[in-house]
């Protein structure tokens, strides 16, 4: 992890936006002081301002009063497009050029910022191994090429290519399906541990809300801020019935959201094998240990496959034999995401590391045990349940 922050340090004071024609302005005196290298969320029902606030950010939308400042510099002394080079921003369904390639759209920025090809290049393939997709394999294709979990990825890349300090996210995980969305959301958390940016995330799912933030501001109507807390002071005591209703029904369950597989203890046991073993050396192993299943890899050691003992006498090669891995999560994971894995997958589920390699297996009494822990934590007089 970076020393110290790559972020910088955002202030709303006493914003405003009021569009021509309108008796009541979309955001109504905002201020907020969002932390240099933290993930801020800012969530609140449809309509509420929340996108329109964080679009002042970046002077996509021009405020009508009020001063915003990044790092103490106000941002109405920069040009407007200056600005936006220096500003990441991912939005829902990646917003990817159709007829770029996946480096033409990640080379973007850089490229108006007039670096070199070289250094562009470089830039690219960094940033898609950061984000999980080999250089080799993906650089040349069209976004008509990808899934959209794949495309969401690249829309990250894009964002970061320039380096910048700040990062807007706009509902960027919303049209992808809940597998996608958890592995995004787990590779966003990886990434930052590494970067330390300052991220302004917008969305309408508390979960995501609080899996992500290192706080949460819950708007209100035109933007009123009801409560601007850490998620686990939000979870144990509501500012207002508002704020409550977001939280909904089973704090102490929600309280898995806050727990990660990182902080429980996993297995590392189970046979795995690179997919170039022969199969009669994992056979052997297999016997040696015992075990009904093992694990195949890729040469990164990124799981590929399960494989049963009996299905090992008439498989032919590592490559296809079993069922492919499924669900799997990351130690940035949620437990409420390994409990969703463990029940899609049927048994354990993989856990993987920052660059996708496997780590371990988790199990269901890992998070059974775990969610019996924060029963006895939180469900006490005065914790905010009864």
């Amino acid at each position: 992890m970076a020393d110290k922050p790559s972020g910088a340090e955002i202030q709303l004071e006493h914003v405003t936006k009021r569009y021509p024609g309108s008796s009541e302005p979309a955001v109504a005196d905002v201020s907020m002081t969002i932390p240099a290298g933290k993930i801020v969320i800012l969530v609140g029902p449809s309509g509420c301002g929340k996108t329109t606030t964080m679009r002042m950010i970046n002077r996509l939308i021009e405020p009508t009063s009020g001063r915003i400042t990044i790092g103490g510099e106000d941002v109405h002394a920069l040009n407007g497009d200056a600005l936006r080079r220096k500003i990441g921003y991912a939005i829902q369904q990646a917003g990817l050029f159709p007829h770029f390639t996946v480096a033409q759209n990640i080379g973007v920025v850089p490229g108006l910022l007039k670096w070199d090809r070289k250094r562009i290049r470089d830039r690219v393939d960094e940033l898609m191994d950061l984000v999980g997709l080999e250089p080799a394999e993906f650089r040349d294709r069209y976004p008509r090429q990808l899934s959209g979990g794949q495309q969401q990825r690249v829309g990250v890349a894009r964002a970061l290519a320039a380096d910048p300090p700040v990062l807007l996210m706009d509902e960027p995980f919303g049209a992808v399906d809940p597998i996608t969305r958890g592995n995004l959301q787990d590779e966003l958390l990886r990434l930052q541990a590494d970067l330390r940016k300052t991220i302004v995330f917008v969305t309408h799912d508390f979960d995501e809300a609080v899996k992500l933030g290192d706080k949460i501001a819950v708007l209100g109507d035109r933007s009123s801020i009801q409560q601007y807390d850490t998620p686990e002071a939000i979870l144990a005591n509501p500012a207002n019935d508002m704020v409550a209703g977001f939280v909904g029904a089973g704090a102490s369950l929600k309280q898995l959201t806050l727990r990660r597989v990182r902080d429980v203890t996993y297995s590392d046991g189970i046979v795995a094998m690179p997919v170039d073993t022969p199969i009669a050396d994992l056979r052997k192993l297999m016997a040696e240990k015992g075990e009904t299943y093992g694990l195949v890899l890729d040469r990164r050691r990124r799981p590929l496959r399960w494989v049963h003992v009996r299905e090992l006498p008439t498989a032919t090669s590592l490559a296809t034999a079993g069922r492919p891995v499924g669900d799997s999560v990351s130690t940035q994971s949620t437990l409420q995401d390994a409990l969703e894995a463990i029940l899609a997958e049927g048994g354990n589920a993989v856990v993987t590391g920052s660059r996708g390699e496997y780590v371990g297996t988790i199990d269901i009494t890992t998070v059974t045990d775990a969610i019996q822990q924060l029963r006895t934590e939180h469900v006490e007089p005065g914790s905010g349940e009864s």
